[in-house]
């Protein structure tokens, strides 16, 4: 069939110039019977399609292709042939034909089965304060010179779209409970229901339908929210799709080009800003003429009121080595000397590790991750060093140990004498009982007297202690004078001048 500029001529030379069919023919070198269908019909353009494609050679061979086909297609995408590699086992039956007729039967073939099982979905409206949906997300960013994969935790409010991302070295537990605490410290209040995918951190068992077996941390942290959790159908994203359409957002924006930081902190700083401009820059999908912020503004007066924080730790029991150290997540860290011979609790939280020993805390330490690290408290050692004052010296958590001011020059100074070690460790064990400012302030004291020994300074401490308070007896009745003596020297002159 002529192509639409062939047609476009020929309409005008006999519409519009008046021409005879016979002198179109002959200056455009097309039969009278199109001319004449391009008159008749209307039509600016022609398309032909096959209705019936005979296939002479592949028509016995129908059956086999479709269960090849159908075979294929039920396998994982990595495993599935190639269409050559289809024609090929084809060929190996006893099929003769080229492969230009299969390909056109199995594009058919994929697009009837498509037109049947292509889903279709129903559009979902939520009220203000309603849902909440939650997800994570895998990104890369350049930590501190380091290319790091970072877990993105998503929060996104259904009815404002208002959304929180929040990146995180793991995605365990504690991290759960941290993303949910700052996203509704940032939202100022939680939503009535909370929809989520069935991540282990959240979901222990799947039952029939929708009911769930939630971990009971998990459990506790709704109920301290008042939050219903909702899971999703296993393999159903849709279900969340707006924090599913939020992952791609937030990677699309905010983590292209790589980001370069130095720090967590700093990256979940610029994360913040990044969806606040976001927020207020583009319009609610649903009100065009209202931003997501506005809209978001507008949610928070149906906001579950926020609970205040809560203490959100994943607990592991753990043992205390001889060398007052306890192993968590591939890392040791110290505790109290006096922990040691007794199991201790770990409770992690997401950015710091306490540990637990009959309800006393033992220990506290900003959090690491990796693998073979060893977080030291000085001060967990001072009790040791009593007993074994020359540890001090080449002990490992008493390197680069960074000490006040005027502890640090005492130190210094002491470095130089034989018994320097054993007065150190004199003036260390003061600070157990009284106090590192008090010690301090008896070290800065000695030092302007031009003296740094141990004697002098807990000398020092000792005449600034309180002294304690005098008890006084109650006096009874029947002993209370009810005339006091008056004092009379004049004896003592009569005794003196008699002697």
């Amino acid at each position: 069939m002529k192509g639409v500029d062939t047609i476009a001529r020929i309409r005008r030379e006999f519409f519009i110039r008046g021409r005879s069919i016979k002198d179109i023919v002959r200056d455009l070198h097309v039969s009278r019977n199109t001319v004449r269908k391009v008159i008749r019909s209307g039509a600016t353009s022609f398309a032909y399609e096959r209705e019936v494609q005979p296939l002479p050679k592949l028509g016995p061979w129908r059956d086999d292709l479709d269960r090849l086909l159908a075979t294929n297609a039920s396998r994982q995408p990595r495993e599935r042939l190639t269409l050559i590699r289809v024609f090929e086992v084809l060929r190996g039956l006893g099929y003769e034909g080229g492969y230009d007729a299969v390909r056109r039967y199995a594009k058919g073939w994929k697009r009837e089965r498509t037109a049947i099982t292509a889903p279709a979905f129903v559009p979902l409206s939520f009220a203000p304060g309603e849902a909440y949906q939650f997800d994570w997300s895998h990104e890369i960013a350049l930590i501190g010179g380091v290319t790091t994969t970072v877990k993105v935790a998503h929060i996104r409010l259904c009815h404002s779209r208002m959304l929180f991302v929040r990146a995180y070295p793991r995605e365990s537990q504690e991290m759960v409970f941290d993303a949910h605490d700052r996203a509704f410290a940032f939202f100022r209040g939680a939503c009535q229901r909370g929809i989520y995918d069935n991540m282990k951190t959240a979901v222990e068992t799947i039952f029939v339908g929708r009911e769930r077996a939630y971990n009971r941390r998990f459990l506790q942290m709704c109920s301290h929210y008042l939050v219903e959790p909702v899971a999703c159908t296993p393999a159903s994203g849709w279900e969340k799709g707006q924090v599913e359409n939020q992952v791609g957002l937030v990677r699309e924006r905010l983590f292209t080009p790589r980001i370069r930081v130095k720090s967590y902190d700093e990256l979940n700083a610029l994360l913040l800003h990044g969806v606040i401009a976001y927020a207020k820059a583009h319009p609610h999908p649903e009100e065009r003429e209202r931003s997501v912020w506005e809209r978001f503004e507008a949610e928070r007066a149906a906001l579950v009121p926020y609970a205040g924080r809560f203490d959100g730790f994943h607990a592991v029991p753990a043992a205390v080595s001889s060398t007052c150290l306890v192993r968590f997540d591939n890392n040791k860290y110290s505790v109290a000397a006096s922990a040691i011979g007794r199991p201790v609790e770990v409770r992690a939280y997401a950015e710091r590790v306490e540990i637990r020993q009959d309800g006393r805390i033992v220990a506290e330490h900003a959090r690491v991750f990796g693998r073979g690290q060893t977080v030291f408290d000085p001060w967990h050692y001072v009790p040791v060093l009593a007993r074994k004052p020359g540890a001090l010296r080449n002990g490992a958590p008493f390197k680069d140990w960074v000490l006040p001011a005027a502890l640090d020059r005492v130190r210094r100074k002491l470095a130089g004498s034989a018994d320097g070690d054993r007065q150190m460790v004199e003036i260390l064990t003061a600070v157990l009982g009284d106090g590192l400012p008090a010690v301090e302030a008896a070290c800065a004291e000695a030092l302007r007297e031009g003296v740094h020994s141990a004697d002098v300074v807990l000398n020092i401490l000792a005449r600034q202690r309180e002294p304690a308070a005098a008890v006084t007896l109650p006096t009874p009745e029947g002993l209370r004078l009810r005339h006091e003596p008056v004092a009379d020297c004049a004896r003592y002159d009569s005794l003196r001048r008699a002697r």
